[in-house]
């Protein structure tokens, strides 16, 4: 689910509150794997440099969690 909730932002250019939404719901049960961590890490990148639009109002990007190497 991560990984097509973020190819859905690399194709449109921007995340959606929506989306951002159940991204963190995804990460707040912790079932991920270390590819959707990745993926995670790479639409971060994109957001900082400007390649994705957040249409969230805050400021405040969820945290990221650690990538774990054992995965």
């Amino acid at each position: 689910m991560i990984r097509t909730l973020i190819a859905s932002a690399f194709q449109t250019g921007y995340l959606s509150v929506e989306s951002e939404g159940l991204l963190h719901q995804v990460l707040v049960t912790r079932c991920y794997q270390s590819d959707d961590l990745k993926a995670l890490a790479a639409l971060y990148e994109a957001i900082h440099t400007g390649q994705i639009k957040r249409e969230a109002s805050s400021k405040n990007l969820m945290e990221l969690p650690a990538l774990n190497k054992s995965n």
